[in-house]
Order: C-alpha cells, then structure tokens, then sequence
C-alpha cells in the first residue's frame, strides 16, 4: 500500500463541511472518497488535516490516503482533475513515507477570515466575504487581538459543548489588515478548536463595533465559557489557507 498525499482547494458553499455524512456526496471528504473508490476500483478511506465548516473554503487543505495502485501521482492528479467537480480541485499529489498522516502530522496551520466592511454590496465575492456595512473600528480590533496571541485554554471558543479533548492551544500569530472596503483577519496557530477562529472573528468584530470593551479578551478566555464569548462569524468567510508539516 502507497500513502499519498493531496493538496487541495475548493469552494464549500454547496458542501455540509469536509467530514462525510453516511453516503452523502455533499461533503469534500466524501466526494473525493467517492471518486477516488471508483476511479481505483478499491475502498479508498481519506484523512483531512482538519474538518472545515458547513459553508467554509480551502486555499490549501491537505489530505492523505493510502492505495494499492501502480498509478503515478501525475496520472491520479489527472484522473481527479477529470472527475472531480470544478468547486473541488486536486492542486498537487504526492508520495509520502507510510507513517504520513495529513491530520496526526500536521504542526499548525493558517486561517484566513473576510469582511467585506461596507454598505455597497459585493456582489462577486458574495460566498468568500462575510458583509458587514456598519464601520469598524480596526485599531480596537487589533489592540484586542494582541490578547490571543500565544498558548491558552480556548474552550470559551469552542462551539462543541461535549469537547472532552485538551482546548489549550498556541496561536503564533493574528494579522488585521484593511484592503479597501475589505478587512483581512490571518491566524496562525498549533491547531483550532470547532468553530473558534469563527468565534475569534466573531468576538473582535464586536470589539470593532463598540459592543464590547477593547480588554474583554482575557476575561473570556478565563471564563471557560463559551457564552462569554462574541457570535461565530459566518462559515462563507473563512478560508482555510496553509497546513505545516515538520
């Protein structure tokens, strides 16, 4: 058995999130473990380095998965590229040493999130941006980002209330960048929680509206309470963006 791995980019509006439901073909895991079963005439079982959201997206998701094949990963990017529907692309295939596992390897990864901060619509990336036409107040914002910044316990940004698993984790980084009408969050961090650089945006964004104070972040993260924290930003604007391997 080969072990592979794919670098992936879709679009997640028309999915139910990465994780297969059943035999729904309306996940990404289960598209491409649908599509690769048949073009390989073998049961095909494929790991992701992390479940995005019902609605999210991926610049550059990496997944992996072990075959019985004498394919060469040209001819698999190939085959891929030709069945596979034009929202859910294959950008690369590789070969990768057996213990490879896209999800228990991976050391961190970078998220990107997009608000589209004005009245006027935005009309062509509608699916990509979250539109919000009241202004922010980015400076807020980036003061209060400053609090996530290295390791924390983020279970008050965590959406699963049954998450048994240790929630501390490591953010290395948390840029706010204003491209026009457009305002940019990238986080980077050792791993992310269910829904929490949604709720992170989430939470700055009412900072950047004055609804809560520029300090609230590290009464939250104290709090172990999810309720404490701001609404989730909607799934259309997160990307993600990078998955790092050692």
């Amino acid at each position: 058995m080969r072990n592979f791995k794919m670098l992936l980019a879709y679009d997640g509006t028309r999915y139910r999130g990465w994780q297969r439901l059943g035999n729904s073909p309306d996940t990404i895991q289960g598209k491409l473990e649908q599509t690769l079963s048949r073009i390989l005439e073998q049961p095909i079982v494929i790991h992701g380095s992390g479940r995005t959201d019902a609605g999210a997206h991926a610049a550059g998701q990496v997944a992996s998965f072990h075959a019985d094949t004498a394919c060469s990963c040209r001819e698999l990017t190939a085959m891929l590229r030709q069945y596979l529907p034009e929202d859910l692309g294959v950008l690369e295939i590789t070969e990768v040493p057996p213990r490879f596992h896209a999800r228990l390897t991976a050391t961190g990864k970078t998220y990107l999130y997009r608000v589209w901060n004005s009245r006027v619509p935005n009309v062509f990336e509608r699916r990509y941006v979250y539109q919000l036409g009241e202004p922010l107040d980015v400076a807020a914002m980036e003061r209060a980002a400053v609090d996530f910044l290295g390791t924390h316990d983020f279970i008050a940004f965590c959406s699963n209330k049954h998450f048994k698993k240790s929630s501390i984790r490591t953010i290395t980084a948390l840029r706010i960048e204003t491209l026009g009408h457009e305002v940019r969050f990238t986080v980077t961090g050792d791993g992310f929680l269910y829904n929490m650089v949604r709720i992170m945006v989430g939470t700055l964004l009412e900072i950047g509206l004055h609804r809560r104070p520029v300090d609230a972040i590290p009464a939250i993260l104290a709090s172990y309470s999810r309720e404490q924290a701001g609404e989730t930003a909607p799934a259309r604007g997160l990307c993600l963006k990078e998955v790092y391997y050692p």
